[in-house]
């Protein structure tokens, strides 16, 4: 579990916290000693419960992230950025979102355009989370959805496209990506910033052919 100080795997404050915690604890305890006292010894032990749940409630979300929080597997907050407490054994963190921008690299191989022409094209799209909760309950796994999606859209894109206008227009085939792709990932609430066609291949043999018809215009 993520602790109050550095995030996943660490334990900072809260290692401290449980320190202080289990100190005055052992002072609880020696109290009871000297004085024969029960109730210090009844003191002593709720320390020593609240060092050991310490870590397990207070917890920390990083100025980028978001925390999804269930009580008894239903959704209880979205919680972050900064320090929140949980429940021990009630509430869990289901998961954690990152909302910066991130990127997804995909591709179209020997797909065709609407002249039958097979090309090749690589292609990036910036996105990123608008709606935790959406993320978070509405699909399993939204980073293998994005992929896909965006691999569905450019086929779908190529298809309906000439190879010149592919060539000739990147500008305009990266805004009908990003419609397609943000129209179909705004339901996860996931939004796509952008997309960068970033290379289209061509067959050796009509690299040659657009080579030799270039250079025909030019002694034209």
């Amino acid at each position: 579990m993520r602790n109050i100080v550095t995030g996943r795997g660490g334990n900072g404050l809260a290692i401290l916290l449980s320190l202080g915690l289990l100190v005055l604890a052992a002072l609880a305890a020696w109290a009871g000693h000297e004085h024969g006292s029960t109730g210090f010894y009844a003191l002593a032990v709720l320390l020593v419960i609240a060092a050991v749940l310490a870590p397990q409630s207070l917890l920390m979300a990083n100025q980028w992230e978001r925390a999804v929080v269930l009580r008894l597997g239903k959704l209880e907050a979205i919680r972050g950025p900064g320090l929140f407490v949980i429940v021990p054994f009630v509430d869990q963190v289901a998961s954690w979102l990152d909302q910066r921008i991130q990127t997804t690299e995909f591709n179209a191989e020997q797909a065709l355009s609407k002249d039958t022409v097979p090309v090749d094209v690589d292609s990036v799209v910036f996105w990123q989370i608008l709606d935790p909760e959406r993320a978070a309950l509405e699909i399993t796994d939204y980073r293998s959805a994005i992929s896909r999606v965006a691999q569905t859209s450019l086929r779908e894109m190529i298809g309906s496209s000439l190879l010149s206008t592919l060539l000739s227009d990147r500008k305009h085939g990266d805004e009908l990506l990003r419609e397609e792709i943000g129209r179909k990932t705004a339901e996860w609430g996931v939004t796509a910033i952008s997309v960068e066609i970033r290379d289209i291949g061509v067959p050796d043999a009509l690299q040659d052919a657009m080579s030799r018809e270039a250079q025909a215009q030019r002694e034209a």
